[in-house]
C-alpha cells in the first residue's frame, strides 16, 4: 500500500507541475491541497488521510515551484484551514459526541480503538492533547472530536488548537521546502515520499505492536 501511495504522489507531483506552467492557475493548487487537510483535520471519519505527507509534499512543490507558489500564502492559509476544520471537529464532538458511535451506519467509520486510544490521549495529556496530537496519525483527527465530546472550554480548545494547528503547518512545509529544493530529492522524489509516510505512520505501527504484545501477555 504505501510503495503505490509513494507512486501517486509522484504522479501527483507531475500533474501539478504541468498544473502550474498555466498562469494563475496556483489559488487552484492551494484549494485543491487545502481541502485534502480540512477534510482529514476536519471531518472525524476521515483519519486514514496522509496530512504530514501531503503537508511536506506543497512544501516540497513550493521549493520547487517559487515563482508560482509562495511559502507565506502556503503556511497562513493551510494554518487557517487546519484551525477552522479542528474547530468544526470539535463542535460534532460537542453536538453529536454521544451519538455517531452508536448510529448504524455512521458508527462504522469510527472504529472503538481509534476513539478509546484518542480519549486515553485526551485523559492523559489534557488541553495539551489538542497540540501535541496534531503531530499524530489518526490521534490528530479523533482527540478534537474527543475534546469536544468531553465539553473542553471553547476559550482553551481554540487557543490550544490554534497553536498546534500553526506549529504543525511551518513544521511539516519549512521540512519539505528545505528538502524539496536539494537536488536529491528532487531527483528521487517518489523515494523521498515514501519515507516520509513510513515515518508518519510509525507511531500508530509502534502503538498496534504494543497493544498486540499486551493482549499477548493478558493472554499468557
Amino acid at each position: 500500500m504505501i510503495i503505490p501511495l509513494a507512486s501517486v504522489f509522484g504522479i501527483f507531483n507531475d500533474m501539478i507541475t504541468n498544473f502550474l506552467n498555466v498562469p494563475g492557475s496556483e489559488i487552484w493548487v492551494y484549494v485543491l491541497l487545502g481541502t485534502i487537510i480540512f477534510v482529514e483535520t476536519g471531518l472525524v471519519f476521515f483519519p486514514f488521510l496522509p496530512g504530514d505527507s501531503i503537508l511536506f509534499f506543497v512544501g516540497s512543490m513550493t521549493a520547487m515551484h517559487p515563482k508560482q507558489l509562495s511559502m507565506v500564502t502556503l503556511v497562513v492559509s493551510l494554518t487557517i484551514l487546519a484551525f477552522l476544520a479542528n474547530l468544526l471537529n470539535y463542535e460534532i464532538g460537542r453536538k453529536f459526541g454521544e451519538t455517531i458511535p452508536k448510529h448504524p451506519k455512521l458508527g462504522r467509520f469510527l472504529k472503538d480503538e481509534y476513539l478509546e486510544e484518542a480519549r486515553r490521549f485526551f485523559d492523559k495529556y489534557g488541553a495539551s492533547a489538542i497540540f501535541l496530537g496534531r503531530f499524530m496519525p489518526i490521534i490528530r483527527t479523533i482527540v478534537p472530536f474527543t475534546a469536544g465530546t468531553a465539553q473542553m472550554p471553547h476559550k482553551k480548545f481554540v487557543l490550544f488548537n490554534f497553536l498546534g494547528g500553526l506549529a504543525w503547518v511551518v513544521v511539516a512545509t519549512v521540512a519539505g521546502y528545505f528538502f524539496g529544493g536539494l537536488a536529491f530529492v528532487k531527483a528521487h522524489f517518489e523515494l523521498i515520499m515514501m519515507a516520509i509516510i513510513l515515518v508518519s505512520l510509525l507511531p500508530a505501527v509502534i502503538t498496534g505492536m504494543k497493544k498486540y504484545f499486551d493482549k499477548k501477555k493478558l493472554a499468557a
